[in-house]
């Protein structure tokens, strides 16, 4: 049997991470400590976005609260990799904190962050120049006026579950009287 005869028999079919059943293809992960089993089936979409960062569409990578737990270890090391591209959007931190992987297989995983990957990674500080997470609790050192409304953000507020603004790296998001706001991090400081 041919390894992607395999691989169709073993996902039943349709792509391993997102279970999508078109435009199926093999996708050999990089830098696996093996040669065997370091093979999934991945759907056209999946493919691209992996290979292309800045194609990646967020909201596609939420069938990962299913794929990552799979028993394949392959699908587990892609679920973990995208999972920590994506975790500046919030979501992705909490899946990554109930994913358990052996030490062998994060060894793996870690291997395949690309320095590219690395140093594109941008780094949001607080007013000290403390690095600030995705998740965090932020506190507002000043009063701020949020435009397209007339709440005024007291300073002293505490902003919980916080996200990320991915390509700028001076703005978070979080939740001020029930309303989605951005903040400049130059306005926060975390707790």
């Amino acid at each position: 049997m041919s390894l992607e005869q395999e691989l169709f028999q073993r996902s039943g079919s349709q792509c391993e991470l997102c279970g999508a059943g078109n435009d199926l293809q093999v996708y050999e992960v990089p830098n696996s400590p093996l040669d065997s089993e370091n093979h999934i089936l991945i759907c056209g979409t999946c493919k691209e976005q992996i290979e292309d960062p800045k194609k990646t569409d967020a909201n596609h990578w939420r069938c990962l609260n299913d794929s990552m737990w799979s028993p394949v270890p392959a699908v587990q090391v892609v679920a973990w990799r995208m999972l920590n591209r994506l975790k500046a959007e919030g979501w992705p931190q909490d899946l990554l904190d109930m994913m358990y992987m052996d030490d062998e297989l994060k060894t793996w995983a870690k291997a395949g962050k690309s320095l590219s990957e690395a140093s594109t990674d941008l780094v949001h500080k607080d007013s000290n120049g403390a690095t600030i997470e995705a998740g965090d609790t932020v506190v507002l050192i000043k009063d701020l006026n949020v435009k397209g409304s007339s709440i005024v953000a007291k300073r002293g507020t505490a902003v919980r579950r916080i996200t990320l603004v991915h390509d700028n790296p001076e703005q978070i998001e979080g939740k001020v009287e029930g309303q989605q706001i951005v903040i400049l991090t130059k306005f926060v400081k975390k707790v």
